[in-house]
């Protein structure tokens, strides 16, 4: 049977094991959230409810520490981005509760003859199936919205983020929200097909890889449910055009190695025009290479562990390919040392090479230098993902131009680390489908329901 566990990757102390829930228990918890639905949870309680939503965003905020404590043990982000990633998440709960009315209110249309509108209504019970580099935020995302039209959830976390899941499944009991309306669902993978067959179930969320997003995607359409898939990314930073290089390679660092470098919207392709990539490339890895890694638990500690010795490895055996192929590390050895990884920089990665297209879940940075914006947009785009990107100019025409011309969900324009509750997250391409956050994030499993009268 499958065990959730906390491995702390820095230390590598072995937390309690978590059996799998049994079918029994996972039959119970589907039955109890199709209950709540069906007994009219979701219907004329917003008021209720987002007072309730309101409370969870309190909590968080009073524990923060405490839930910044368990993240760092189960995936070895530095405490303070993760007590950061708490109350972050007790903002999207804050801001989905205060626009509630409003984002749930009928919608008028106008029509030829009599009137007409739309009853926003919730689908019935949902499945998230949640990471572990954002064990609070990911959930905050997928929860929060769907709370607040009615649709209960079921959340299944990662394996080794047992404890953090639980830990909110009790703030929000203790918030006073149903017992049917949010459940904490420890299970394996046949469990979870299960869950996803089961016609109780309207809808599956799922932020992971493209191969759990291929999986669980194609079981939802074998079944005509609805999915949201975030999943992998390979962003693109670009830069044109700078009045002040310090401070947009401190950006870049910052969006290179946010969250130990294992995030899906972190920069990780750096593409430079030419008159500027000297200078970005001598101050960048100067930056890259003063990071401090180490105890993600020291106030000090700037870089982490990644979050299992199989990542570490991963990336390592990545690196490697990368320079078989041609590549030279400008910066790092692209060996691990257990779960840590030194920065790595990557220079000369021809678009033969591996590492041109796929996605490096760690801190390792590729540098590209480019003659032209059309040379940078093709580059940017030469990539099976398209999640988010980050373009850094003072030409606010060429921002215009290429925020335009970038396959991706998402383009900040001169800032990185700038994602906010009211701005939608999500991507196109292998990065998945739908969005999460801000008002289309309410509408993904929302049934948008027509009345009509003469």
């Amino acid at each position: 049977m499958k065990t959730f566990q906390v491995i702390n990757p820095y230390t590598g102390e072995e937390g309690v094991k978590h059996p799998a829930a049994t079918d029994e228990a996972i039959e119970q918890m589907v039955a109890a959230a199709y209950s709540e639905y069906a007994g009219g949870m979701g219907r004329d309680q917003v008021k209720e409810r987002a007072a309730i939503v309101s409370k969870v965003a309190d909590l968080l905020v009073e524990r923060a520490a405490e839930f910044g404590e368990i993240i760092v043990r189960e995936m070895g982000k530095p405490l303070a981005q993760a007590v950061g990633e708490v109350e972050f998440s007790a903002d999207i709960f804050r801001y989905f509760a205060d626009n509630a009315e409003e984002f749930l209110a009928d919608e008028q249309i106008p029509a030829g003859a009599g009137t007409a509108w739309i009853r926003k209504s919730p689908i019935g019970p949902i499945l998230g199936i949640m990471p572990w580099n954002f064990p609070i935020y990911q959930i905050a995302r997928f929860a929060g919205p769907n709370m607040l039209l009615g649709n209960p959830v079921l959340v299944k976390p990662a394996q080794q983020c047992p404890e953090s899941s639980a830990a909110l499944e009790k703030l929000i009991r203790d918030a006073g929200f149903p017992v049917g309306g949010y459940q904490n669902v420890l299970a394996d993978n046949d469990q979870i097909a299960k869950i996803v067959d089961d016609p109780r179930i309207q809808g599956i969320s799922l932020t992971g890889s493209e191969r759990a997003g291929s999986i669980v995607g194609a079981a939802a359409g074998a079944n005509l449910k609805k999915s949201v898939l975030e999943l992998g990314g390979s962003d693109p930073f670009i830069l044109m055009s700078t009045d002040d290089m310090d401070a947009t390679v401190q950006a870049a660092v910052d969006a290179r190695i946010d969250n130990n470098g294992q995030a899906c919207n972190g920069a990780k392709r750096f593409v430079v025009l030419d008159s500027l990539y000297e200078e970005f490339a001598d101050k960048f890895s100067a930056a890259m290479s003063a990071i401090t890694v180490g105890d993600p638990m020291n106030d000090d500690t700037e870089l982490g562990p990644l979050c299992s010795v199989a990542a570490a490895v991963t990336l390592e055996e990545q690196v490697a390919e990368a320079v078989a192929a041609g590549a030279t590390l400008r910066v790092g050895t692209g060996k691990r040392d257990g779960t840590k990884f030194a920065p790595t920089v990557l220079e000369n990665v021809s678009p033969e090479n591996p590492a041109y297209t796929v996605e490096f879940f760690g801190p390792v940075a590729q540098l590209y230098r480019v003659s032209s914006e059309e040379e940078a947009l093709v580059l940017a785009n030469a990539t099976p993902f398209g999640l988010g990107s980050y373009v850094f100019t003072t030409d606010a025409e060429q921002a215009d131009r290429i925020a335009d011309g970038i396959d991706a969900g998402m383009v900040y324009i001169n800032e990185v680390g700038a994602d906010a509750p009211e701005l939608p997250f999500g991507g196109v391409k292998n990065s998945g489908t739908g969005r999460e956050l801000g008002s289309t994030g309410i509408d993904e499993f929302m049934n948008r329901k027509l009345v009509k009268r003469p």
